[in-house]
């Protein structure tokens, strides 16, 4: 019997950090013009989403995997967060009511993370995660997974976007 299709890895996005940095990105004439474009009519709302990249949602798209927010922002980041990225609708990491035992440095996200991949081999890219946290998903997840840290005050980054890319393809490889 050959075996089925396999479901593509997961890339946990978050956003404040990751694709919101902390600074303003440096921006050519024509990306600034392509920015204004993208953007959907003001309405009143964070003053800092004119730091997303539009194409970061392009090259999100583009890495094949499936794509799904891990954010504070939750459902509120496919109304606000997705058109301006010319995403569609994401899967949302929904987070419990507590943070749960984060004893040791571990990121309050990581176990959740780990429970909600479900055994899938995993992406999670985020701007708070620590060595603690990638040791605790090498020991726990049965599956490979990449905990890619982002600099919040930068963003997402091409070296980011290589290095995802990168171990993607060694996904497939191992598959």
């Amino acid at each position: 019997m050959l075996p089925g299709p396999t479901r593509p890895p997961l890339i946990f996005l978050d956003v404040d950090g990751p694709l919101i940095p902390f600074k303003a990105r440096l921006v050519g004439r024509e990306q600034a013009f392509r920015r204004a474009v993208a953007q959907p009519p003001a309405d009143g709302g964070n003053p800092l989403l004119d730091r997303l990249d539009p194409d970061d949602g392009r090259r999100l798209l583009a890495l094949g995997g499936q794509l799904a927010w891990a954010t504070t922002w939750m459902a509120e980041a496919n109304e606000v967060i997705s058109p301006r990225l010319g995403l569609p609708d994401l899967p949302v990491v929904e987070w419990p009511d507590s943070d749960g035992d984060t004893k040791h440095g571990l990121h309050w996200k990581t176990m959740h993370l780990v429970r909600w991949a479900a055994g899938r081999p995993f992406v999670w890219l985020d701007d708070e995660m620590t060595d603690v946290d990638r040791r605790w998903v090498a020991t726990y997840h049965p599956e490979r997974a990449l905990l890619r840290r982002i600099d919040p005050y930068v963003g997402l980054t091409e070296a980011d976007f290589s290095a995802v890319r990168h171990w993607l393809v060694q996904d497939e490889g191992a598959a």
